[in-house]
């Protein structure tokens, strides 16, 4: 990540901040790839889940601005968003203009924002709102994050069910005891020298010698590596080019949707995938709506979603992304035309099951004194919790365990 600005932020790094979750208990690595233990083969998905999280608190505000609210511009006199420039806009909100190859999806009802969500109480390090947001169950001393109960519902327990797509440790969210996997891109699901210089398979034999009869920790997890890579191969069979003529920009979030969607076209039993995109953090250089930072940032998130969604073609009937960070920035701008760290945020929903095309919010009004937040109004977990219950017909209450949600009305049939 390049220009950072906050000094926790930078300071912080994926593997330094979760590693020891990441590798909590038995765990063997194939490439790149970290597979927890398991027992069980994959099946196909009904449902795919894929959570992009937006790293370094995104401005909610920028992204989905509330032009209805009179302080927006005279809080951020240098930096707002004109309004004749927004998209999708009604009397009150409108979509940074950034996010015009999104246009398409909200048209067709395929794309919503929730606006004033976040965290229960404000938490303003990034370090500890990460984790906050990714476990889910506030005043838990058990480490174990939200996707990892949801997939813990399924009878399946294959490790291909939750999926990282990532170089560092994967998100806390994931961490728990049930099986997981985490590999930078297809290529790194294998076995390291069981390769086209060991033809006999030679070294594969050896590992199942070694391996096959241990009834240790390590050795359930080496048998659990060697049945997910097994089952990984028809995704490593599918071609690695996008399919139904999508053209990913070039940037990381591309990257990571492409490998994303080639794994969903594999249909390897994948309900959830996450994503990482940053860096969002901007204290400083926000920019404007011809140009800076946060305008880069929107047209590569939006570039990367839409060709995502392009790439899975019929397959998108079956796959919802959810996007949100671990917390918003202040109103008002700084003195450096950026803004420190805030409170509320949006939170957007696409594909499957979404009743898109719609703005949500319960909206708090804004304040323009220097330390004033947007306010949260809708805790994420209830819109985190349609989701699964619309999806996977789980039960959000074994999702975030003591949490009673409130509707919000962004997915169908909850």
């Amino acid at each position: 990540m390049t220009d950072v600005c906050c000094a926790e932020y930078a300071a912080m790094t994926r593997r330094s901040l979760f590693a020891g979750a990441a590798l909590a208990g038995a765990t063997t690595l194939v490439g790149s790839a970290v597979v927890r233990s398991s027992a069980g083969a994959a099946t196909s998905a009904d449902a795919v889940m894929v959570v992009l999280s937006l790293r370094g608190a995104a401005d909610g505000l920028s992204l989905v601005v509330p032009h209805g609210d009179p302080v927006y511009y005279s809080a951020r006199p240098d930096i707002a968003i004109p309004v004749e420039q927004l998209l999708a806009r009604d009397d009150f909100f409108g979509l940074h203009p950034q996010l015009a190859p999104l246009m398409p999806m909200w048209t067709a009802g395929k794309l919503a924002a929730v606006h004033a969500t976040g965290l229960p109480a404000p938490n303003r390090s990034h370090f500890a709102a990460m984790e906050e947001v990714e476990d889910a169950d506030p005043g838990s001393t058990v480490r174990e994050g939200w996707l990892n109960r949801l997939i813990g519902l399924d009878q399946n327990d294959s490790p291909l069910q939750g999926f990282n797509v990532g170089d560092g440790v994967p998100p806390a969210s994931l961490y728990g005891p049930e099986a997981y996997v985490s590999a930078g891109d297809v290529a790194s699901m294998r076995i390291p020298g069981n390769d086209e210089w060991d033809p006999e398979g030679h070294r594969l034999h050896s590992l199942h010698r070694l391996w096959d009869s241990q009834s240790s920790t390590m050795g359930r997890a080496m048998r659990a590596t060697f049945r997910a890579v097994q089952d990984f191969g028809p995704v490593l069979e599918t071609s690695n080019q996008p399919a139904n003529e999508a053209v990913y920009p070039d940037n990381d979030l591309a990257g990571a949707l492409a490998e994303t969607a080639r794994i969903i076209r594999g249909d390897v039993g994948v309900e959830v995938v996450t994503v990482d995109h940053g860096n969002w953090d901007h204290h400083t250089g926000l920019g404007t709506a011809e140009s800076g930072r946060f305008r880069r940032g929107a047209r590569d998130f939006a570039g990367a979603v839409a060709a995502f969604f392009d790439d899975l073609g019929p397959l998108g009937d079956k796959v919802t992304l959810v996007v949100l960070s671990e917390f918003g920035r202040r109103v008002k701008q700084n003195a450096n035309y950026g803004l420190d760290h805030g409170y509320g945020n949006v939170m957007l929903v696409a594909g499957a099951g979404v009743n898109g095309g719609k703005y949500y919010a319960k909206w708090p009004g804004l304040a323009g004194e220097e330390d004033s937040d947007l306010l949260v109004t809708t805790d994420y977990r209830s819109v985190l919790a349609e989701v699964v219950s619309a999806r996977f017909g789980a039960s959000p209450s074994k999702v975030f365990p003591g949490f009673l949600r409130e509707a919000v009305g962004v997915m169908a049939g909850v």
